[in-house]
């Protein structure tokens, strides 16, 4: 196979997590930009009800997309154990029908994203002054839903063969075009969030294509093909066995973000602008937490499928610890230079404020989050799904909904933040319990 690929069985773990790791976190950085770039540049040159407006429909393209996102974790997980266990049979049969189902999800999706997008804004309750804004910049973005789910699916399947650094190279491509195009479309022609939209959609096609180019040139031993060429029954049994429930668990926590979007929606364009702010920067303080959650989930499918037990067990402790560590000190840094770095984005003081206060709340405690995170995803690589999924629906619909409701209505909506560290402990605290479960015992 492959030289680029990182074989996660033998080794230092940590050294090998890392190295895994480093090239997803700056391609995360990189994918962020996408938005970031939107952000920066609607909040220097557009107003900021144009800000408010790219920030609220992300939520509902991540909606209709997320459970597909769900199943391509699950080709991820099923290709990782069958490098580890040397089943290249099994290896080919799984990604040729992960393309099938790629154009199967992808042509009716964009569809129903266009269709259905507007009707899911007004139930966020999105204001009047910001709804057209919105429908705009969400119908655009949804015209890529192709080269979004295929960059997506492309860069798992490198993933779980363990070469993580080939996405970075993809991205630094579409990166590029993006911010290009932003400043072409926007500051050149001032098509505002539609310009925004537009640049953001041809970078998602340019990262798909070039994923493509790349898996066929530098990977031919997996015989894939632009278009779908063979279905395999038990792979797609396979593929939903495993993907499904993390593809439910993506809707549902979808689903469930929305509602929180919902309830900043009411606090007016000011608190949505500075939850924008804070979305765009803190995911990128935050990359670490999915470039070792991917680096976990490798990890742990190679490990399981090369039946190396021991080094499992050493893992799943030493990486979520990593995990922690590391976004525990970026969010202390961030916390720090908060208000610098969102005066970068926008000169409204009222804006500035609650976008400082948010992070105060949530970027301290952000490490909890990643060590939980972390274990969710080293659970899934063996194949224990249902149990994290049922902690995650629980600690955002019994514990962070209701307790951002609850804050609202005592202290103010502006400490509806105050709900994320809460979710956060009782995560944490949920999900530590796996290592005492009848299924870890038993491998």
């Amino acid at each position: 196979m492959h030289t680029k690929k990182t074989d996660m069985t033998c080794g230092s773990i940590l050294t090998r997590t890392l190295l895994f790791a480093l090239p997803i976190c700056l391609s995360n950085i990189l994918q962020q930009l996408y938005s970031t770039a939107d952000t920066f540049v609607i909040g220097n040159y557009c107003s900021s009800i144009s800000l408010a407006a790219v920030g609220t429909a992300s939520q509902p393209v991540d909606l209709l997309l997320c459970l597909f996102f769900g199943i391509g974790g699950g080709v991820s997980i099923l290709v990782s154990q069958y490098v580890g266990g040397q089943d290249f049979d099994s290896l080919k049969k799984t990604v040729s029908t992960a393309t099938f189902f790629l154009y199967g999800c992808a042509i009716p999706l964009t569809v129903l994203g266009i269709a259905a997008g507007p009707l899911i804004l007004k139930w966020m309750q999105v204001p009047e002054d910001t709804m057209e804004y919105a429908s705009v910049y969400m119908r655009i973005v949804f015209l890529a839903t192709l080269g979004n789910m295929g960059y997506n699916l492309n860069a798992g399947i490198l993933r779980g063969m363990g070469d993580s650094r080939s996405s970075l190279l993809f991205l630094i491509i579409s990166c590029s075009v993006n911010i290009v195009l932003d400043l072409l479309f926007v500051v050149v022609f001032h098509m505002d969030v539609a310009g925004a939209a537009l640049a953001t959609a041809i970078a998602m096609f340019a990262s798909w294509i070039f994923s493509i180019a790349y898996i066929i040139k530098k990977y031919p031993e997996l015989e894939f093909t632009i278009l779908p060429r063979r279905f395999d029954r038990h792979s797609m049994a396979e593929i939903i066995r495993i993907g499904l429930p993390l593809g439910l668990n993506n809707s549902i926590y979808s689903v469930g973000h929305i509602m929180m979007q919902s309830l900043v929606n009411l606090q007016g364009s000011a608190f949505m602008a500075s939850c924008t702010l804070v979305n765009r920067v803190t995911g990128i303080a935050n990359v670490s937490i999915n470039a070792l959650g991917s680096a976990a989930t490798t990890f742990a499918g190679q490990n399981l499928g090369a039946r190396q037990i021991p080094r499992l067990k050493k893992g799943g402790r030493q990486i979520p610890l990593v995990a922690g560590l590391i976004t525990c000190a970026v969010g202390l840094l961030v916390t720090g230079f908060a208000r610098p770095l969102f005066s970068l984005f926008t000169e409204d003081s009222q804006v500035l404020d609650l976008a400082v206060l948010n992070t105060c709340i949530t970027m301290p405690t952000m490490w909890l989050f990643a060590v939980f995170s972390t274990i969710v995803s080293f659970a899934n690589g063996i194949g224990v799904i249902r149990f994290p999924t049922v902690i995650n629906v629980l600690m955002l619909w019994a514990v962070r909904i209701p307790a951002a409701l609850l804050i609202a209505h005592v202290i103010g909506g502006i400490y509806i933040p105050l709900s994320y560290p809460i979710s956060y402990l009782f995560g944490l605290a949920a999900i530590l319990t796996f290592y005492r479960s009848k299924q870890w015992k038993e491998i």
